[in-house]
């Protein structure tokens, strides 16, 4: 079988033998997708944090609206990458519609309750035992944890998991050992726990646990292309950082950047997080300059000689905004490039997706505006640390007294498994934030909590 080639049909088996009905007009993709959304992870999402806790509100964005927009916004960059480079070698091999949107929709599904906090707290609380790292857990949650199949979770086609592998190298394997980056607890405070969340911090990277399942789904690839996309950076003090990603997962990387850039930065002025004079400090004209001579060309009449004042009123009022947020989405899908790598001879490896370099920088710019005035916020780190320290609190309240704690379903998967730790990991991970919220009261709070309530 010519594996990098243009004819190979390997990129659509599954781990676990299946094969469609027959009267099913569907095709893999189209199963893999539906086998996305019909997840008990994906519905998850509507109860996990995108920026913030926002307790009932129903209008701001939270990790299953985000996914959504992923998904639309990945579809967008493929079908534009068609219309803009027809006779690019990539078209054979630019995704379906379906395949995208799928990969798009999971790309979330391994995070834990309160984000990356949530992340750094059970990074810490597995610091013994392999370690947590959210893109990992995806993985994890769609080849085994899911229950379409006996033993392969969600049993996904290889191109699909190809998709989703963001990060092609192993924890133990990219993990800082040096002091600053091993998790531990913090030295300064003297009457509480708590954890060091630099330290803490994991790195980018899949599980050893799925170990068995990366090297199934990089079994096709020539030795020296495996070699070369599970190659990384190592940098004194730090963890190893990654080099490649395939083209569908660069698709879906730009597709997040974008949603997270922008409707991130939607979210954060109909709240009142950011405004008008925040955009003017952060977002200068000479970042936003690529956008505006776009602005200028495409509506003449509209700005007058000062696009840059008519692009933050646009943003800054509210009756106009969405046509802003449209704007600037349309603007990075309608400039995507394809990068080509000729070291690889595999073209699902060989070519990626990408902005040229002032749409990039825009776009970096609108993300650090975003993550300055709202993620590192202490009105949002307040939430993060709370949240991470319950996070902390749960696992070690469950882990202390498994036979007891752990919920009937949950106790007998320990029970039977030879990495026990692990088993908790995944039941606190796949909690929502209000679920996370209403057991640590149950365990903590001496008012709270009833025989009937479901854990």
């Amino acid at each position: 079988m010519n594996i990098a080639g243009e004819n190979s049909d390997c990129w659509s088996a599954r781990r676990e033998g299946w094969a469609a009905q027959s009267e099913d007009a569907r095709d893999s993709a189209a199963i893999d997708y539906a086998r996305v959304i019909h997840s008990a992870s994906f519905r998850r999402l509507q109860g996990k944090t995108q920026i913030l806790n926002l307790g009932d509100s129903d209008f701001y964005r939270n990790r299953l609206t985000h996914s959504i927009e992923v998904a639309q916004v990945a579809g967008g960059l493929a079908r534009q990458m068609q219309k803009s480079h027809p006779d690019h070698p990539a078209c054979a091999w630019i995704p379906d519609l379906t395949m995208i949107q799928a990969i798009g929709a999971t790309h979330d599904l391994g995070h834990p309750p309160f984000g990356h906090g949530g992340e750094v707290a059970l990074n810490y609380c597995m610091r013994d035992a392999g370690g947590f790292e959210g893109n990992g857990q995806t993985l994890r949650i769609l080849a085994r944890l899911e229950r379409f199949s006996a033993a392969a979770g969600s049993n996904l086609t290889r191109r699909t998991l190809l998709g989703i592998l963001k990060y092609p190298a192993a924890y133990s394997a990219v993990r800082s050992n040096e002091p600053g980056r091993v998790p531990r607890l913090a030295d300064g405070p003297t009457t509480v726990r708590l954890i060091d969340r630099a330290a803490c911090k994991p790195p980018k990277c899949y599980l050893d646990t799925e170990a068995d399942v990366v090297a199934w789904l990089l079994d096709p690839l020539p030795p020296e292309d495996r070699d070369r996309f599970v190659s990384f950076d190592k940098a004194p003090g730090k963890h190893g950082k990654t080099r490649f990603k395939s083209f569908d997962c660069s698709i879906m990387d730009l597709a997040d950047d974008i949603a997270f850039g922008v409707h991130d930065l939607e979210d954060a002025l109909a709240m009142r997080l950011m405004s008008g004079s925040d955009l003017v400090d952060l977002v200068p004209d000479s970042a936003a300059s690529c956008f505006l001579d776009s602005l200028k060309k495409r509506y003449p009449n509209e700005f007058g000689n000062n696009v840059y004042d008519g692009f933050i009123a646009g943003l800054s009022d509210e009756s106009r905004r969405k046509r802003y947020i449209g704007r600037l989405v349309g603007h990075f899908i309608t400039n995507v490039i394809i990068d080509s790598d000729e070291s690889f001879a595999t073209p699902l490896l060989r070519y990626r997706a990408n902005l040229p370099q002032p749409q990039r920088f825009f776009l970096e710019t609108l993300k650090d505006a975003v993550a300055k005035r709202v993620i590192y916020s202490a009105s949002v780190q307040h939430l993060e640390f709370k949240g991470q320290n319950m996070v902390v609190q749960v696992f070690e309240a469950l882990a202390s007294a498994p036979d007891a704690l752990l919920p009937e379903s949950t106790r007998d998967r320990f029970a039977q498994s030879d990495d026990p730790q692990r088993v908790i990991c995944d039941h606190v991970a796949g909690m929502t934030d209000s679920f996370l919220l209403k057991t640590y009261e149950r365990l903590f709070s001496p008012r709270m909590g009833s025989v009937f309530d479901r854990i």
